[in-house]
């Protein structure tokens, strides 16, 4: 199974090729992709990304994890959430949600098992 390529982005709103939902944060996945839905983890900007906001798409077999830290980066990664997907074997890049997509998508087209959890919006 391959990742889907992210389509568009713009300030809010995120759309996955093959994929008729609108999101506003996400989760991608070889094979799929869902809302971020920050509640589920009790998500906040500050401490930022848990993770328990990764459990799901590392257990998809991913080789790296993408995290998009919002078009202004205000959303945080601490270093216990670098730290869990190290310890699980896999590579991480946690950069602006812009720049996300763009490495995203290139690992993508280039085959790479790579999922990602997006913030589309501060």
């Amino acid at each position: 199974m391959t990742s889907p390529e992210i389509a568009s982005l713009s300030w809010g709103q995120m759309k996955v090729k093959g994929c008729s939902t609108t999101y506003k944060d996400c989760k991608v996945w070889p094979g799929g992709s869902r809302t971020w839905d920050w509640r589920e983890t009790g998500t906040n900007h500050s401490p930022g990304v848990q993770p328990a906001d990764l459990e799901e798409v590392v257990k998809k077999g991913v080789e790296t994890v993408v995290i998009g830290r919002g078009m202004s980066e205000a959303l945080q990664v601490p270093p216990s959430t670098v730290d869990y997907l190290k310890k699980n074997g896999i590579d991480v890049l946690v950069l602006q949600t812009e720049k996300a997509v763009a490495e995203y998508n290139a690992l993508a087209v280039r085959g790479v098992k790579v999922g990602g959890v997006f913030h589309s919006t501060c």
